[in-house]
This record gives C-alpha cells, structure tokens and sequence, in this order.
C-alpha cells in the first residue's frame, strides 16, 4: 500500500519528511524487477483464483480434487511469491527507496506483504499451511447441515431463525448451524499455530499482527480504535438491546427477561444483525420482490451502477459467475457466502451468490456489485498491477455497504416503482430496522470477532478455551448467551467462515461500517441536499463521478489522505451516530422503566 505523496517535480516528501532523489538508473533496475514480478504473479494468482472458484463452487462429499488443484496452485504461488531470490530483490531495491519512484517503493512493499504470507524461507511450513487451509474450507462448506435428520442448507436455517416463532424449533436450527464448529475445532487449531509461524520467518510477530500492519498501524493501535469506536456506540447499542430483550421475553413467553439474550432467539446465527425483528408498514420490499425472478435483483443492481456512470458488466460476469442456489437434487454443493471475486486483477470479475427474490438478496446483490465496480475502476494502466486493491481493506467493504444502504432508502424504492409513491411509512421504525442491522453489527465486528481473533494469534489461546472466550466476548460486547450450555466439545466460533478462511481481519467490517456512513453523509449534503436517511442516489452522475475517483486510486495513496480529501476528516463515529440520533431519544422513551443489563465501558 501506497504511504507517500509527490510534492514537486523531482523532490517528494515522505513520512518522516524524508526527501527523495530519484535517480534514473536505480528507478529503471527497480522497474525491471517489478514488470517480471508482476507478468510471473499474474498469471500464478490468476491459476490459483481458478482453483480456489471451483473449490468454492462444486464441493463433492469425499472427492478431494478440488482441494489438490488448490494445494498445486496455491504452492505455485507461494513458492514465487515467497521465495528467497523475490525477498532478497525486493528488500536490497528497498533500501534505495529514496532514489526510487513513490510508486516503485509502494509495490515493493507489497511484494515483502505478500512474500510474508509464503516465505520459502520456510517452505516445507508453507505448503502444510496451504493443505491445511484446502483442507479446512472444503469441510466448512462441505458440512452436511441436518434437522431432525433431515438434509437443510444454511438459507433454510436462515429462513427459520428469520420466520419461526416457534422456540423449539428455532433452537434446533440454530444447534444445526453451529455443529459444523466441532468438526472444524482441530483444524482451526492448527491453521493458527502454521499460520503465525509463516509470518514469524519474515519478523512478524504473529499472524494478528501481520495482517494490521496492512493499515500501516500497530496491533495496540487497532485495538485501540476500536475499543474507542464501541465506547462511542455503546450508549445506542445498550438501548437497543434493552429494547430487544424485553420484547423477545414477551414473544416467548419467557417468566423474566434474561439479562442477556438467548442467541435463538435472535434472527442471525451469530446474532450480527437482527433488523427482521422489524417489519416497516408501508414499506414491505420482500412482497414486492417475491414476484421477480432472481436475476431481476442483479440486473437491477448493474441498473443502478449505470445510472451512476458506471460501465455495463462485462458479458463474462454473466458467464463464469455462479449467482443462483443450486438446483434440488444436484449432485454437488457451494459455498453460500455472497462474495465478488477479481479472478485475474484484470477483466475477469465474478460474483459467488445464492440470490433469491427478498430484500436481504437484493441489498447484497448492491453490495457485491460495489465490490465488482471498485475492481473495474481500478483495473487501469495508471494502476499497477500490484497495487489494484482498496485504499486500504476496509475501504472495499465500505463502498458496497454503502451501495447497498442506498438501494434500501425509502426514495430509491420508491423510485423503482418497488412501493408506491404514495406509500407512508414510520420514519423511527426504518430507522430501528436500520440500526439493528448497522448498530448492532459493530458489537460482533468490533467486539466479539476482533478480540477473539486478537486472543487467538496474538496470546496462544489454548485450544481448551476457545469456546469459553468466544462466549465470554459475545456476552461482555453483544449481551448475548447459548441457549444452554456450549462446552468445549464445541467450537461456536468456527461455524462463522471468516474464521477459518478470512482470518485476523474482520475488524474490516468494523471500519466499513464507519466510513460508510461518513462517505453517506458527505453525499447527502454535497451532491443531493437531502435528508441523509432518505436518499435517491439513483441516476446522480455527481454521485457516480465522485465515488469512482475515490475507486479509480486502488492503493496507490495512503487510505489517511483519501479520506481526509473524498469526506474531510479521519475515521469517526460522528456520522453514523448523527444518523442514528432521532432513534436515540425514540428508544428512551421505550426502555423508560426497564433495566439495563449491560454495563458501560
């Protein structure tokens, strides 16, 4: 990632007030490594992003080819990018970085990030490491799901967690959703262990840290930011989990209201969002969905991206996605997990989704299409190669999210013909569905994931307390507890795929939420003038021009600057809290004789 700026012709000011002078014959050795590195890495990661597609796309139960085609790609990859000769070149290029191009030094210090995740320093490690991982994935997505004995796929235990009010049956669907967890406990002890140990050989601390130090920022600092971020939330998040307790009490039946809440009767598995708790009158989007087919939903989206300014999806999009549940009967599984994939850093851009026609799809179609735009508008020749990702991982997140929350507003709906014009709905109720999606996810995000993960990598967590600490976080930042009593033959955390395949970052998604809401308001006021909680971004070239200067940059600037310069200030709390503020008072006024049950920070 990019840290540096130009600040004359020939001079350039760096951190640290570091002056640079180029010097033409070592820029022009540096480029030369760099165009080699780039054409070979190009062409391994686009092998191993084939490899990974299918593994995701068509699981088989016992065939393990897919998970070989991976271990071959991704040891191709790995042996490149980590080897010695690679970290060797780019560390003594390095070392005249004053004499190099801003963006030659930026590069080479993603080769280094990247080397660190193979070095073949230690090879042996690596490849285990890459079997392991294979090896893990395959049995997350794998894992035969069963109620009562009867085959169930992660949308039908979403469907009953959303929709039953039926407690018995509501707790068998949610036991379901975790026994993958036990399957998946060794393995996650094992990916942890090989996982610090790869980043150690290039003087990593553990694997934790490697992968903070990508927003140039210390572990204590990360950590920091969040624990702030939840301080700053906690007042909003503990009305709303009063609010919560006290009607999910009332809804079953319950004789008292638990200081915390049973996770069952929570409408995520993981108690990460619980906006279907709400329902808005006037505003019933899933009725008017029912009737679309699922492609409707995703055309709709590249609809909405054009209207901005934005270019038509390329036609391969529609031919090597995978978009659509599988089919009863197929004779092979996938990987439920909405995701967008850039296949080559190029032109090849996927999307891996199970879309079906209800407003939770259609938000998400949105925001993988940002994804799948922010990668069109970095894949550009002033943007090297290497450098083609977000400004910094949270920023990706962000920008879909915040796509998606446009899509939902009341005045882009309505535009859409989705609900009448006419149509009148309580303003504080879409506001409450909103803020148990959006509050109550920063708890999970912030909370819970990111200090597990933390424990995990940063303090050996001995495998014999990982289901003790997960729910001892989900109970001190979500206030919420098992249905009953999960021992350690269990391994709640796991049953969530970021774990075990997307580790040590999930505090990403913390941040996405924080900057969206600060890019959102920036819109609001400078291209729409209107009230930020009921918005039509739709057809907004001012919009569209804005946002794909901020997408165009990839990495190429230190995602400080970029936010300073797109919305005028750091990563802050203010913007979504000013959101949230006429809800605020609304639930005082609701919890007014009730009891807290948790405590402030």
């Amino acid at each position: 990632m990019n840290r540096f700026w130009i600040a004359s012709a020939g001079i350039v000011l760096l951190s640290g007030c570091v002056l640079r002078s180029p010097d033409p014959e070592k820029i022009g050795k540096a480029q030369a490594f760099l165009d080699v590195y780039t054409r070979q890495y190009l062409k391994l990661s686009a092998e191993a992003a084939e490899a990974e597609w299918r593994l995701n796309t068509r699981i088989v139960e016992g065939d393990k080819s897919n998970a070989q085609r991976v271990e071959v790609a991704q040891g191709a990859l790995a042996d490149f990018t980590g080897s010695v000769r690679v970290i060797e070149k780019a560390r003594t290029h390095l070392e005249e970085a004053r004499h190099l191009h801003p963006l030659q030094e930026a590069q080479l210090r993603a080769i280094l990030y990247q080397a660190a995740d193979n070095p073949q320093t230690v090879p042996d490690l690596v490849r285990t490491r890459i079997k392991a991982e294979a090896q893990q994935t395959e049995t997350l997505f794998g894992f035969p799901f069963e109620i009562d004995g009867k085959p169930v796929t992660a949308n039908d235990i979403d469907r009953v967690l959303t929709e039953s009010n039926n407690e018995a049956e509501r707790l068998q669907a949610w036991e379901a959703s975790k026994e993958v967890g036990t399957h998946l406990k060794p393995g996650l002890a094992e990916l942890v262990e090989l996982r610090n140990a790869t980043v150690q050989a290039l003087d990593y601390d553990n694997y934790f840290q490697y992968q903070v130090s990508e927003y140039d920022m210390t572990v204590a600092e990360m950590m920091g930011l969040m624990g702030r971020l939840l301080r700053e939330l906690r007042p909003l998040y503990r009305e709303l989990h009063t609010m919560a307790r006290y009607e999910l009490a009332e809804k079953f039946g319950a004789e008292e209201v638990p200081d915390l809440i049973p996770a069952h009767w929570l409408p995520n598995r993981w108690g990460q969002s619980w906006a279907s708790m709400v329902t808005v009158e006037g505003f019933d989007l899933d009725s008017a969905l029912a009737a679309k087919q699922p492609e409707w939903l995703i055309r709709q989206a590249e609809r909405f991206y054009i209207s901005l300014g934005f270019d038509p999806l390329p036609a391969s999009f529609w031919d090597k996605s995978s978009l659509y549940p599988l089919p009863a009967g197929a004779d092979f599984k996938k990987n439920n997990h909405a995701s967008a994939w850039h296949m080559d850093l190029q032109d090849d851009v996927r999307c891996l989704m199970s879309v079906e026609p209800n407003s939770r799809w259609y938000e998400t179609t949105h925001h993988e299409l940002g994804h799948i735009y922010y990668y069109m508008a970095y894949t550009d020749p002033d943007v090297p190669p290497l450098l083609r990702e977000g400004a910094n991982r949270a920023f990706h997140e962000a920008i879909g999210s915040l796509l998606g929350m446009a899509s939902m507003q009341k005045s882009f709906v309505q535009g859409l013909g989705l609900i009448p014009e006419e149509a009148e709905s309580d303003e504080i109720q879409a506001l409450l569905k909103e803020a148990l999606d959006f509050i109550v996810f920063l708890p999970f995000s912030a909370g819970t994931m990111t200090h597990f993960e933390h424990d995990l990598y940063a303090t050996d967590l001995p495998i014999e307390q990982y289901n003790q600490r997960w729910w001892e976080y989900v109970a001190k930042f979500q206030g919420i507890a098992p249905p009953r009593p999960r021992g350690e033959e269990f391994c709640d955390a796991a049953s969530k795929t970021h774990i075990n395949n997307d580790a040590a970052q999930y505090y990403d998604y913390a941040l996405s939420f924080i900057i969206l809401h600060q890019f959102h308001a920036h819109i609001a006021k400078a291209f729409l003038q209107q009230d930020p909680r009921n918005t039509n971004y739709f057809g907004n070239r001012e919009i569209g021009d804005f946002l794909h200067g901020v997408l165009k940059l990839g990495a190429t600037r230190d995602w400080r600057k970029v936010m300073k310069e797109s919305v005028g200030g750091p990563i802050s709390a203010q913007a979504i809290l000013e959101y949230f503020a006429p809800l605020m008072n609304h639930l005082k006024q609701v919890n007014a004789g009730r009891t807290h049950s948790l405590p402030e920070f």
